[in-house]
């Protein structure tokens, strides 16, 4: 073993040689791989998978009710790793993940492979908030931009082999093996989890229980809720009485949500979370960073083929490149919040992006390949500015017996926000086409009539109106995220001392 380390900060981690705690990391990372390529690698396989299922009409439902899973449940998790400690939480987590592979690898229609999907969610919820949990358990505040930056970096690699790796799978293999390929990765993970993780034993009061009538109220209310929004628009439209009726009844379960949590001893979302400023201004930042996001991940790509005219590969380059200087970024933003500050760096950070989103509208018609990716390129480096220094802050404000609840709250909020950016933008794009086109059919409808060669110029000009118009919303996103920091956020974040 080398030599040793400091204690990990909070009573996370016993004391510890750098091989055991690189050995963690490792685990981490691999923790994390599985969840980044989870909707990659399964979205380029989808042709092969409704070919052999069939269920065209219900397909979206692969990734919407995993999103739906993860996002209800990140609440639940963040709670019981506070109350029981990261290491069971992140165990069970990754057993359900590798159970809903398993199952969805042996899935026989459409409807079982949702289901399956939906099982991989519920352990994706404790992958995710629980592998940010601990990497703040793991590092001091000093060395913690570490191994944000190396999450950072698995959610790059990810971003940018996933679709490849899914196609190849699919197309030499079988697309079943998109889900058995998680089993050797999340088994390696496992191993080093139990062998090297060490926690050390805390005492908990007799009265520590786990909130279940709470977990089950924000459970149903969130996924009624993200279910309104995922749907509406799309499987009806909103003003329709399935979208009313789910509205109408998620809001009531809020209701129930906030009756049950007051009168819980140790409620599963607790008063807190919003009480406190810093936390606060924080998961309104990142939920306004989830919408503003939805932008280029979601309609450059169909930007880039109908109005560039680039091939489908060409296209995904022009969105990857975010993810190349994202956590160059975020790697480098450490020597500017130390100088400045957590929420002057975010600033400076959604400030550049606001700026860079509003310049999109104004690129030439048709323009060139390089000029929307120069701007996702800069995109990318203003974005890891500022995230990564208010969730290092955010972690840095709290215990460790408080960290899990307040990671999981960012990481749910922002979320929630890429939910609502989907069906908020998917609105406005369609709106906008048909104001152009006369009513003559949504996005979907339009981009297969250019997929088909059969669109004349005036719908490619649409379409740009329509993507130019999503950009605008993004850039006002990011102008609510800094009005938030700059009038809600303390100029200096209340850190603990370590």
């Amino acid at each position: 073993m080398g030599s040793t380390t400091p204690a990990i900060r909070g009573g996370a981690v016993r004391r510890q040689g750098t091989g055991r705690r690189g050995a963690v990391v490792a685990a981490l990372m691999l923790a994390m791989a599985l969840a980044a390529l989870d909707s990659t690698v399964v979205s380029t396989a989808v042709p092969q998978i409704v070919g052999d299922l069939g269920g065209f009409s219900v397909f979206s439902w692969l990734f919407s009710g995993y999103l739906l899973a993860v996002t209800v449940t990140l609440p639940v998790y963040g709670k019981l790793s506070d109350t029981f400690g990261r290491k069971p939480v992140l165990l069970v987590g990754a057993a359900v993940f590798l159970l809903g592979s398993l199952l969805c690898a042996v899935a026989w229609n459409m409807g079982a492979l949702i289901a399956f999907r939906i099982v991989q969610g519920l352990g994706g919820g404790a992958l995710q908030g629980t592998v940010q949990t601990l990497a703040a358990d793991l590092y001091p505040l000093a060395e913690r931009p570490k191994i944000q930056s190396k999450l950072s970096t698995v959610w790059a690699v990810s971003a940018v082999a996933g679709p490849g790796l899914g196609g190849v799978l699919a197309a030499y293999a079988d697309w079943r093996w998109i889900f058995l390929i998680n089993l050797p990765i999340g088994a390696a993970a496992l191993w080093l989890i139990v062998r090297h993780l060490h926690e050390p034993e805390r005492e908990r009061a007799a009265h520590a229980r786990v909130d279940w009538a709470g977990a089950l109220a924000v459970f149903a209310c969130g996924g009624v809720l993200l279910t309104a929004l995922v749907q509406g628009g799309v499987a009806w439209p909103w003003l329709s009485a399935p979208s009313l009726a789910l509205f109408g009844t998620g809001l009531a379960l809020a209701g129930v949500v906030v009756v049950v949590e007051r009168r819980a001893a140790q409620p599963i979302i607790p008063g807190w979370v919003w009480r406190r400023r810093t936390i606060a201004a924080v998961n309104l930042a990142l939920g306004a960073l989830g919408l503003l996001m939805v932008a280029p991940s979601v309609f450059l790509p169909t930007y880039a083929q109908s109005v560039l005219g680039l091939a489908p590969v060409t296209a995904g380059f022009v969105l990857s490149v975010w993810t190349l200087s994202w956590p160059v970024s975020a790697a480098l933003s450490q020597h500017v919040y130390r100088r400045i500050g957590f929420r002057d760096t975010a600033l400076l950070g959604i400030g550049l992006a606001a700026l860079i989103l509003s310049a999109f509208p104004f690129l030439p018609y048709p323009g060139s390949w390089w000029q929307p990716t120069l701007l996702m390129l800069l995109l990318g480096g203003a974005l890891g500015l500022f995230q990564l220094p208010l969730i290092v802050g955010v972690q840095s404000t709290v215990g460790w017996s408080e960290r899990g609840t307040t990671t999981a709250s960012v990481l749910f909020c922002r979320q929630t926000g890429q939910t609502l950016g989907a069906s908020l933008f998917g609105a406005v794009a369609n709106g906008v086409l048909a104001a152009r086109l006369g009513g003559a059919g949504d996005l979907d409808s339009v981009t297969s009539a250019l997929d088909a060669g059969t669109a004349p110029e005036a719908t490619r000009r649409a379409i740009a109106g329509a993507v130019h118009a999503v950009y605008t919303g993004a850039a006002l996103a990011a102008a609510l995220a800094f009005a938030v920091l700059l009038l809600v956020a303390p100029r200096r974040f209340p850190v603990l001392t370590e």
